[in-house]
């Protein structure tokens, strides 16, 4: 597949970016409609995305640089460079709900509400954002005999950026079932945590592109890290609930 999307003055718009780019909107356009079941003005959900969306962008740059600092160290051109690729989920949503979290509080907004309520359209935006590994014939796994397998670079291999896209997609469903009978302020977003990084352990198995730390591909730890966290905190939440019942 053809990675650009059409060219603009000389410039190469990606599908990547594309993707992601019509992902962002659709997610803060769901956001704005869901805001206020969440106690959050549409406002406010603007606000959020003017500093998370860049957070995000950020975040998931810097996590691919540190852990392939080998490549970058010393070259900040490289480093500043986003179009040559190199963008990590996990440093994203990192930076992206810890500035998320710090603008919560500046309005006053209960942060666990504003994380139930973007904790679906993630979903969704991963959904739609991995299509941009198709174009480009990256983030996938190694070689099968399956049916649904795709060549790259003559060889079949698992479509693991389909995998990812199925499950999200799924999951987006689900998190909104959910959110319609919500239990505690925090189930959307703990249950993502759960589910996401349940998926991502299995996938990352199969990829060939992974990032390491010390021998490990970094996203398995990562999420079983966040397995093990949102695991802990639901369970402690959902206590307390009945607990005040």
């Amino acid at each position: 597949m053809d990675p650009v999307a059409f060219t603009i003055f000389g410039l190469d718009i990606r599908w990547y970016g594309v993707l992601i780019s019509a992902a962002m909107v659709l997610a803060v356009v769901i956001s704005m409609k869901r805001a206020a079941s969440h106690q959050i003005r549409p406002d406010d959900v603007l606000d959020l995305a003017l500093f998370c969306l860049p957070a995000a962008l950020v975040g998931a740059r810097a996590w691919y640089v540190l852990f392939n600092w080998s490549y970058y160290q010393g070259d900040l051109g490289k480093i500043l460079n986003f179009r040559e690729g190199g963008l990590a989920i996990h440093g994203g949503l990192i930076l992206a709900f810890t500035v998320g979290i710090l603008v919560c509080r500046h309005k006053k907004i209960d942060p666990w509400n504003g994380l139930d309520l973007v904790a679906p359209v993630i979903a969704l935006g991963q959904a739609i954002g991995r299509w941009g590994n198709f174009f480009n014939q990256e983030a996938h796994g190694g070689p099968t005999d399956l049916p649904w397998a795709i060549e790259v670079d003559g060889q079949m291999v698992h479509p693991t950026f389909l995998y990812e896209s199925i499950w999200c997609f799924l999951l987006f469903w689900l998190l909104l079932w959910i959110d319609k009978k919500r239990k505690f302020s925090g189930q959307i977003i703990l249950l993502y945590g759960i589910l996401y990084s349940a998926e991502r352990f299995l996938v990352e198995g199969l990829r060939t592109d992974s990032l390491y730390f010390m021998g490990f591909r970094t996203a398995q730890l990562v999420s079983l890290g966040a397995i093990l966290l949102c695991f802990c905190v639901y369970v402690y939440k959902n206590h307390t609930r009945f607990r005040k019942n």
